[in-house]
């Protein structure tokens, strides 16, 4: 398995310090939710290929009502890191790079499950 670039909610990390601060659960909080998810439906749309997630616990059951997906972004990008030194970051969802999307929807399958913490 290799690693990947992937971005948490601006909500999570106020002052854009690359580390999620805290989770919210919270309609408009443009925060990441924790816990686990149930990986749905593939759909298209605005960014393109991404994947629907479905809140599993208290603190993200939330997560459909609030549109929390993964998707591609044009701001997951390692030439982003090197310009600016971060990423940016996502209205609270699972964002990936565009070069890498297509291995992520294969590897979190529907029916598969995503769990969302900080170490």
């Amino acid at each position: 398995m290799r690693h990947v670039l992937g971005a948490h909610g601006k909500g999570s990390d106020p002052s854009h310090s690359g580390w999620v601060q805290h989770f919210s659960n919270v309609h408009g909080s443009e925060a990441t939710s924790a816990g686990s998810y149930l990986v749905g439906d593939t759909y298209i749309g605005q960014y393109g290929e991404s994947r629907r997630l479905i809140g599993l616990d208290p603190q993200n059951d939330q997560a459909e009502a609030r549109a929390i997906v993964i998707h591609p972004a044009w701001y997951v990008n390692q030439s982003l890191i090197h310009d600016q030194g971060k990423i940016g970051r996502s209205q609270g969802c699972f964002a990936f790079a565009k070069d890498d999307i297509r291995e992520i929807l294969e590897r979190v399958a529907p029916g598969c499950l995503l769990y969302a913490d900080k170490v």
